[in-house]
This record gives structure tokens, C-alpha cells and sequence, in this order.
């Protein structure tokens, strides 16, 4: 009896032993599960005490403290991509370097300095020194010309970030500034052209005026009345281009129109006519088939190749012929007109479409041109999403080429089209 009663006290004494391992196991692991997600947990909240339920209270609290932490972890990473996408897309090289000097983001544009060649490499080579000088606290900057082809202007610029005087990082904006810079020269270039262009007539007016009227000799007043009527004729013109010009660089997309190609021929032969039978000049003009056509606006295309006719008359010796015709390929449409003058030097090919530009100014005076002719043509093909070409050799002649998009509809379709 007594021998029972002693078994059954050793094996309540081991189940007790065992309950209360058990429940001091219990509650040091509840105890580092809460501490666990007080640290993985911004807000933790008051403090937690285990409950009866014990290790299920704190693991679901740790799954919604692991779910938080994953939740602010994406809005990070969602947060750095939409960052990088906006630097790619300004269109300028962005570097930024840490407190070390090493780089730690470089946007697409400025990557395609890392492997460049030639020039362009010197682009990379003034990152790395400008970075180091603004690591010292120092906003730089550094303009690079680049001679190309083709030629290019950038700006480097470098910008200690947080505390200027302890930089924990910099940042670096690489910005090409070549169209700013021709825009430039072009607004300088045309100012100046445009003074020369209408001081020299108005000049002349107010010097013929003078002049008649003192002047009692009746065939010295013609031919002063004469002048005073040229050069007044000189500065409409003048002016009448400049407000083309000005026209088409601000135009909207031209009208969505089928203009048949015989039509706006014939009518700039008709315009420039007169001058031609002035100098002897005759148009020989191959006859566009009657369904061929363009979509765009009559009034440039005519504005256009009138352009271009007036330049082969003036520079075409007297008594020879300009020739003018049609082809297509049934994609593109080439109006091409041929004369064969004076020519242009190969030199001046690249330049003759800029505004005021000259090969031979003094030929230009004596003609009454301004310049601007070849520069509306330019912009009248630009609109029409088509392009301008010239070919010529000095004392043969010259063949410009204003090529532009086919209409919808059949058309004679010709082996000689480009």
C-alpha cells in the first residue's frame, strides 16, 4: 500500500514538474516574440502582457507588424522606382554621387557617357572632377563644346547635397544646350541681316528723295523716280518675306487638303513669268499627270516652289531655260527645278537655306534678292513632313528638289523617282 502511494506522489510530482517547464517555456517565448515585434513595429503601443491565449496573441500581432514592414518596404521601392523614371525622362544626365565619391544613381542619358568615345568622353571626365570639387562643398559648373560631328554645347553642373560645408553627397545635371545656343546665334544673325537688309534701301529712299527735289532735269527725275520705285519695290519685298517666314514658323500642321500638283506648278510659273521674259528666260515645264497630288495647303506649296523659281531665274544666264517637273514613286512626290547658271560652291551647299545667307552678295544686290527665299521653302517642306535637297557644280547649274508626301489616290508611277 504504501509502496502505490509512493509511485502515484513520484509521477504527480513529474507532471507538475513537466506543467510548469512548460508554462515558464511558454511565457519567455511569448516574451521575446513581443519584444521582437516592438522593435519590427514603428507605433508598438502600449506595453503587452501575455493573456491567456499566450503564443497565439503574439504571433499574430508579429504577422501584422511583419505585414506593415513589408507593406511601407513596397511604398519605398514604388516610391524610388517612380523617382528613377522621372530623372530618365527630363531628358538631361543626372549623376549623384554619397559622401565617399561613389556613384549611386546614373540616369539613361548619362549612362551614354560611360562607354563614349572621342569627345564625348571628355563629358564623363568632367563629371568625375566637378563631383570631387563639389564634395567639398563647392557648387561648379563647366561648359563643354564639343566640335562633333555633330557640333554640341553642354553644361556641366555639380551641387553639393544637405550641409554645404559637410557634403553627404552630390549631385551632377549634364544639360545640352546646343539648340539653345544655335537659336542664339540665330536670333543675333538675323537682327543684324534684317538692319543691313532695310537700311540699305531706306537709306537709298531718303537719299533719291533729296535728290529730286532739287533736280529740275525731266529725264534725271524719271530715272530718280525710277530708283525711288525699285527700291521701294526692294523693301515690300524684304518685308513681305520676313511676314512668309514668320508665317510658317508659327503655323499650325497645314490644311488637310489634295492639291494637284499641276496646279500649284503652273500658278508659281504664272507668278515669276514676267521676270523670266525680262531676262529672256524660258520655263520648260514637264506637265504633272492631272491625279497627282499632295495633302497640304495650296497657298505654301505655291509660296514654295515660286521661291524656287525666283532663284533660277536670277541666277541663270540670260536666254537659257529652267526646268521644272513632277515625279513619283507613289509614296513621295519630287517637284524639282533645274537651271543652269552660275552654280554654288561646295562650301555653301550646308548654308544657303539660313536666313539672309548669300553665296555672292554682290550678285544678290544687283538681282534685288533677300535671302530669305530658300529659308521659306525649308519651312514650307518641314510642314509638309517632306525635305529640300540640292545638287550643283559651279558653272553647270543647280537642281533643287522639294520632295513631299503623295496624296491618297492613283497615280502614274515612274521609274525616275528617287
Amino acid at each position: 500500500m504504501i509502496v502505490a502511494v509512493t509511485v502515484l506522489a513520484v509521477v504527480l510530482i513529474a507532471v507538475l514538474a513537466a506543467w510548469t517547464w512548460g508554462l515558464v517555456a511558454q511565457r519567455a517565448a511569448t516574451r521575446r516574440l513581443v519584444a521582437a515585434s516592438r522593435v519590427l513595429d514603428a507605433d508598438p503601443g502600449p506595453p503587452v502582457t501575455p493573456d491567456p491565449r499566450g503564443l497565439e496573441a503574439a504571433l499574430d500581432r508579429l504577422e501584422r507588424s511583419v505585414a506593415s514592414a513589408v507593406e511601407r518596404r513596397s511604398r519605398v521601392a514604388n516610391a524610388e522606382d517612380r523617382f528613377s523614371w522621372a530623372l530618365g525622362a527630363i531628358g538631361h544626365g543626372v549623376v549623384i554621387f554619397d559622401e565617399r565619391g561613389e556613384v549611386v544613381y546614373r540616369n539613361d542619358p548619362a549612362a551614354s557617357f560611360l562607354a563614349a568615345r572621342h569627345s564625348d568622353a571628355l563629358v564623363e571626365e568632367a563629371i568625375s572632377i566637378l563631383a570631387a570639387d563639389a564634395l567639398r562643398g563647392r557648387r561648379v559648373e563647366r561648359k563643354l563644346e564639343l566640335f562633333g560631328p555633330p557640333r554640341r554645347i553642354l553644361n556641366v553642373r555639380a551641387v553639393p547635397l544637405a550641409d554645404p560645408t559637410r557634403p553627404s553627397g552630390v549631385l551632377v545635371v549634364v544639360e545640352d544646350t546646343s539648340e539653345r545656343w544655335r537659336l542664339e546665334n540665330v536670333r543675333r544673325d538675323f537682327v543684324a541681316n534684317i538692319s543691313h537688309e532695310l537700311k540699305t534701301p531706306v537709306g537709298a529712299l531718303a537719299l533719291l528723295a533729296e535728290t529730286l527735289l532739287d533736280e529740275r532735269d525731266p529725264d534725271v527725275t524719271r530715272r530718280l523716280a525710277e530708283r525711288l520705285a525699285n527700291e521701294s519695290f526692294r523693301v515690300g519685298r524684304t518685308i513681305d518675306d520676313l511676314l512668309e517666314l514668320s508665317r510658317l514658323e508659327v503655323a499650325a500642321a497645314p490644311a488637310n487638303e489634295h492639291v494637284p500638283v499641276a496646279t500649284f506648278v503652273s500658278e508659281a510659273c504664272a507668278r515669276v513669268e514676267p521676270a523670266a521674259e525680262q531676262r529672256g528666260i524660258e520655263f520648260g515645264v514637264e506637265e504633272a499627270p492631272a491625279r497627282l497630288t499632295v495633302v497640304g495647303e495650296r497657298r505654301q506649296l505655291v509660296s514654295a516652289v515660286t521661291n524656287l523659281l525666283d532663284n533660277a531665274v536670277k541666277y541663270s544666264e540670260p536666254g537659257s531655260t529652267v526646268e521644272v517637273q513632277a515625279r513619283t514613286d507613289g509614296t513621295w512626290v519630287d517637284v524639282t527645278v533645274r537651271d543652269h547658271g552660275i552654280g554654288i560652291p561646295r562650301r555653301d551647299l550646308e548654308r544657303i537655306f539660313e536666313r539672309f545667307y548669300r553665296v555672292d552678295r554682290a550678285r544678290s544686290r544687283e538681282t534685288g534678292g533677300t535671302g530669305l527665299g530658300l529659308a521659306i521653302v525649308r519651312h514650307v517642306a518641314s510642314n509638309h513632313r517632306g525635305e529640300v535637297r540640292v545638287e550643283s557644280r559651279e558653272g553647270v547649274g543647280s537642281t533643287f528638289t522639294l520632295r513631299l508626301p503623295a496624296g491618297p489616290g492613283p497615280v502614274a508611277v515612274t521609274k525616275e523617282a528617287g
